[in-house]
């Protein structure tokens, strides 16, 4: 056996015997919006499906139409909903799909560089513990109505 065919039978071997380190995050049915055209803040929701074997996290968000993007919620405090930042993030476990929508988990983008216009697109990147930067392009959606879009409950 030449040396360069036990390279390859060695290299072979080292590539089967490795995990499988693909994770498979898909983005599904991504909007933004803003409350109205002279809103400082704005939102974005989506569908976050993963269809790999190992759980991640949603940790992050950039986005250069805002000075701040952040993963924010909603919560009860003294009986009044409240939105706040969510620093570690959202998980989103193997086998589901986690929904980014009103009145829920969803990212936050303050301090607009300008306003959102009815059909526009964002550049968004989302940051996650294992599948790293995923870049996307979010349509401004002002007329979607909570229920509307292609995941049950996606707004509500």
């Amino acid at each position: 056996m030449s040396l360069r065919s036990t390279a390859f039978t060695a290299l072979a071997a080292l590539t089967l015997a490795a995990p499988a380190m693909t994770q498979e995050i898909h983005v599904l049915d991504p909007y933004a919006r803003s409350a109205s055209p002279v809103a400082k803040s704005g939102a974005a929701f989506m569908l976050i499906e993963n269809i790999g074997d190992a759980d991640d996290r949603l940790i992050g968000a950039a986005s250069p139409a805002a000075k701040v993007t952040q993963l924010h919620t909603h919560r009860e405090k003294d009986g009044v909903m409240k939105m706040i930042h969510v620093e570690e993030g959202f998980a989103v476990p193997a086998g589901e799909t986690i929904f980014l929508q009103r009145g829920g988990n969803h990212v936050m983008l303050m301090g607009l560089a300008e306003p959102f216009e009815q059909g526009k697109t964002i550049s968004l990147t989302l940051v996650f513990e294992k599948s790293g930067e995923i870049e996307i392009e979010v349509p401004v959606d002002l007329a979607r109505k909570a229920g509307q879009g292609n995941g049950q409950g996606h707004g509500d």
